[in-house]
């Protein structure tokens, strides 16, 4: 059973503020997405064999947005019902909430890092499964403090289920590697100097 860490939670003004709990998520996401390139995220994503069902890349933005903007009011209805409620237990569930609120969210921002950026599938698949793991854990916590909260939290934690069988199915169906898939190939901007490429990627269309 995880505790109240206060060294390693987020400071509970970001939780008492409707606006803040939601922009901090919202924020931290887009511009870790941003730090690892939209456009090469996109082709890397295209160029590797994926699992059925995969959704189109267009959809990850707008679908992330909307779950942390989610999991911040979640984390703000938690927060200000808790901290007000008279009971000690009440009130020791908000703040156990908020560390495991914290933790998760570190883990959820470093999972495209790992996954696009050092293309390492095996720890992203670890990293994501244990962020589901916790997801679940945070959610039945903040159930027993506020039941929009939890709700909340519900789109979230299904949206991450079928993260963590992408996320798996697209390492098994790579060999857990994703460094053989890249190619040297030349600039098309200057002729000359190397550039990464993927093995599986579709020409690109004129």
């Amino acid at each position: 059973m995880t505790t109240y860490i206060p060294s390693i939670t987020l400071p509970d003004a970001i939780f008492a503020n409707p606006a803040a709990s939601i922009l901090v998520p919202v924020g931290l996401g887009l511009g870790v997405g941003y730090s690892v390139s939209p456009k090469s995220t996109q082709k890397t994503y295209l160029a590797l064999k994926q699992p059925p069902y995969r959704p189109p890349p267009q959809v990850f933005g707008p679908t992330w947005t909307t779950l942390y903007g989610l999991m911040g009011y979640s984390a703000y209805k938690a927060w200000t019902t808790g901290t007000a409620s008279l009971n000690p237990n009440t009130v020791q569930l908000t703040k156990q909430g908020a560390t495991l609120f914290t933790i998760q969210l570190g883990l959820n921002l470093i999972w495209m890092p790992l996954f696009f950026g050092l293309k390492r599938p095996i720890e992203a698949t670890t990293d994501i499964a244990v962020l589901t793991g916790l997801t679940g854990y945070l959610t039945y916590v903040w159930s027993q403090v506020d039941s929009v909260a939890a709700w909340c939290m519900a789109p979230y934690l299904g949206w991450l289920g079928f993260a963590t069988y992408l996320s798996a199915g697209t390492g098994y169906l790579n060999n857990w590697n994703f460094a053989d898939k890249e190619r040297e190939t030349k600039s098309s901007n200057t002729g000359s100097g190397m550039n990464k490429d993927y093995v599986n990627k579709a020409p690109e269309q004129e």
